[in-house]
């Protein structure tokens, strides 16, 4: 029998709206006690999101963590850890010292991620893989609410995975009803999930339906 992967299905918040925002996570507080917000520049991404100060004013009854979309992740390191976050995860593609990035989380005591863009290799970021505690890979190109799914990253996913069987994974974008049992094949071991959650009449029912699937295709794959 394989070793069975405790799976997490995270929340994801997008939203340039404070008002937004709030309504969000007091839905999440409802069904979850961990959320992911997603951060954009206008720069790295063509969109704009909520800024960390916006987390700050904000009572909460979550744990989470920041997945930053911008250019110069460093620059917001101080910031979010200061708003309450618990980890951090920025883009290969963003900076020409992601070694640096990371010391500096580290140094501020946050926890760390790498995540990765649809069209970078898996080579690219080996060399980084044991100097953070994830790695994200992006199933969408990142930016936009509800972007198109792109299944070739699957692939990038299981590659990983055989190079670095003890690193955590991740994958965000796109995922749904309809393909969430495809993603679970990879091994992953954390699923984010924004607009098929927040998009729904009722957020909280569409979290658990995606937990049912989760656990389903987990139980065929680990068996």
């Amino acid at each position: 029998m394989k070793k069975r992967r405790r799976r997490r299905l995270v929340p994801a918040i997008l939203t340039d709206d404070p008002k937004a925002l709030e309504r969000m996570v007091r839905q999440a507080e409802t069904f979850t006690a961990y959320v992911q917000f997603d951060i954009m520049d206008g720069q790295f991404v063509p969109s704009r999101s909520i800024t960390w100060e916006d987390l700050a004013k904000l009572p909460m009854n979550l744990s989470w963590e920041a997945h930053l979309m911008v250019q110069h992740p460093a620059d917001y390191l101080h910031g979010f850890r200061q708003a309450g976050a618990q980890k951090v995860t920025f883009h290969y593609e963003a900076t020409s010292s992601p070694q640096e990035t990371i010391s500096l989380a580290r140094d501020l005591g946050l926890r760390v991620g790498l995540a990765v863009n649809p069209e970078t290799p898996v080579s690219a970021i080996l060399p980084l893989a044991n100097e953070v505690d994830s790695m994200l890979f992006l199933t969408v190109h990142p930016g936009f609410y509800g972007s198109q799914f792109i299944p070739e990253v699957l692939d990038k996913m299981m590659e990983f995975r055989r190079a670095c069987p003890g690193v955590e994974i991740g994958v965000d974008g796109g995922i749904k009803e309809s393909n969430i049992a495809q993603v679970v094949q990879t091994g992953v071991d954390v699923i984010y999930v924004g607009s098929a959650i927040f998009s729904q009449p009722q957020p909280s029912e569409g979290f658990h339906r995606l937990l049912s699937l989760i656990r389903e295709g987990s139980s065929s794959q680990d068996s």
